[in-house]
């Protein structure tokens, strides 16, 4: 009789078990308050010299195939970047609801709104700034705050726009330097954004220079932001593995902090993390460093910490860029000129992430030995190279 009964507990302690595993496992599979904010486009719809009007369309997608999510609450709020000061310039911020069904209220207030399964609503957000001269203005970051209401519960978010306020003319010709092989040529950009695309920079700022024979290479980080891979430290939420490991790295890598290495565990998971690091602190006690950056991925390597590059991506968190050889490639089909994806330092390092078919790698590393591109806040992304046997840069288009 006990022994029945024990088994009947057991069996039921068993089933209770599972089905609970079963739940956890539902839950964790599930999507939850999986609404995005996509970036949209921005232009200025008034560009005077006390006055500028930056509009942004800007979309809702809910990505949950039955889960309805709810948006109780939006706001904006704006910084502006510039090459000189800001006193005087002011600047105010309005958040217009654009849904299909249901007009903006006239008094700014966000109702809130149900956004279905597979759906998406739109909202515009419009930033007036005013200046006795705004013509030092760099660029706007906008973030939007909203909050998802849903299977998660209830859930913050914020949305990052960087949007140039001023660009680069193409007026001055980029300064040569030799570096042996050929001329390098670094060559300004506007601040760039995830509403920017590779090719098109590359068409507006460096194809006006080439020549036939021209490389044109793009740093991996400007390639990264291109594509929306960076993340605010608030939205970094470090675990048991990150806070644990990151503090066996050197304080000048990038992996050194809790949410620097959660953005790489968030990447290729914690278990990849564990074992890259224990392995690799096994070999390196027997004299064979960089382990763990085998191990771990290439995202281990690339990823740049709070501080890694120029304002406002200062504040971010970017990882390496993805499908790297599909940009290069793209560039090429379009422009006509070769190209590559490089990281390059102050140290002399050179990785070359992605490179069109033809290019050598010790080419490259020895023209960008030197890092013409800097480190500092230059803005130049691009760096046009010329082979020796190509002189006298010109203003004329690309004939490739």
């Amino acid at each position: 009789m006990i022994g029945s009964l024990a088994i009947g507990v057991a069996a039921g302690a068993s089933l209770l078990a599972l089905g609970g595993f079963a739940l956890e496992l539902q839950y964790r599979l599930r999507p939850g308050n999986k609404l995005n904010l996509m970036p949209g486009d921005w232009h200025l719809s008034v560009a005077e010299p006390d006055r500028y009007l930056l509009v942004g369309e800007m979309e809702f997608q809910n990505l949950t195939d039955r889960f309805e999510i709810m948006l109780p609450e939006v706001q904006a709020q704006v910084k502006l970047l510039s090459d000189g000061s800001l006193d005087g310039v002011t600047h105010k911020t309005k958040v217009i609801p654009c849904h299909k069904e249901t007009p903006a209220r006239a008094d700014d207030y966000w109702f809130g709104y149900i956004v279905k399964a597979r759906k998406s609503t739109k909202l515009k957000v419009s930033v007036e700034i005013h200046g006795e001269d705004l013509a030092q203005l760099q660029s706007a970051w906008v973030q939007v705050n909203y909050v998802t209401y849903g299977p998660q519960g209830r859930i913050p978010k914020v949305r990052h726009v960087v949007v140039p306020l001023q660009f680069p003319t193409s007026d001055t010709t980029p300064k040569a330097r030799n570096v042996g092989v050929g001329d390098v040529f670094p060559i300004r950009t506007h601040i760039l954004s995830p509403i920017d695309d590779p090719v098109e920079v590359v068409k507006r700022y460096a194809l006006p220079y080439a020549q036939k024979g021209d490389v044109v290479t793009i740093g991996e980080t400007p390639v990264a932001i291109m594509q929306g891979r960076f993340r605010h430290p608030s939205e970094v939420k470090p675990g048991w593995v990150a806070k644990r490991v990151c503090l066996f790295f050197l304080p000048t890598s990038s992996l050194a902090t809790a949410c620097g290495m959660q953005a790489l565990v968030d990447i290729v998971g914690p278990f990849r993390v564990l074992a890259a690091f224990t392995i690799g602190a096994i070999a390196k006690i027997f004299g064979k460093p960089g382990v763990f950056y085998q191990l771990a991925g290439e995202q281990a390597r690339l990823i740049d910490d709070v501080t890694g590059t120029l304002p406002p991506y200062d504040q971010f968190i970017v990882l390496g860029p993805e499908n790297p050889q599909e940009v290069v490639d793209r560039i090429q089909r379009e422009t006509g000129m070769a190209s590559a994806i490089v990281d390059a330092n102050d140290l002399k390092a050179v990785k070359i992430l992605a490179a069109t078919a033809g290019l050598s790698p010790a080419f490259l590393e020895q023209a960008l030995k030197s890092n013409p591109a800097g480190n500092a806040d230059e803005r130049t992304p691009l760096v046009l190279i010329r082979p020796t046997a190509s002189k006298n840069l010109q203003k004329s288009v690309n004939q490739t």
